[in-house]
């Protein structure tokens, strides 16, 4: 029995989706007339990705409880390129000095 391809893989079909009038004018000027299936593609494959995402936290906030927000949000200054402060600095009991690091 075949296995259905993951996204973005497989061949590729011709599919019909209604859109707004003006949802197809932004997105024909953002990407020109043949840029829209790989834009549309694209733009599909990350709402996939976000929906996978969203389900494993879930699956893993159901078995071992929600995530310490404080930690989350120091982690989320750090990524974007700030430093946490304060307010949001990583608990003691998460760090990880330098002696403790592990090198490989």
């Amino acid at each position: 029995m075949a296995t259905t391809p993951a996204p973005g893989e497989g061949p590729v079909r011709p599919v019909s989706v209604s859109l707004h009038e003006g949802t197809i004018a932004a997105l024909r000027e953002r990407t020109g007339k043949r840029g829209m299936s790989a834009y549309v593609e694209a733009l599909i494959q990350r709402q996939l990705e976000r929906e996978r995402l969203r389900e494993l936290i879930e699956e893993a906030e159901a078995e071992h409880g929600p995530a310490d927000r404080e930690a989350v949000e120091a982690k989320r200054a750090i990524l974007r390129g700030g430093k946490a402060d304060s307010a949001y600095a990583i608990p003691e009991s998460t760090r990880r000095d330098s002696t403790t690091r592990s090198r490989g």
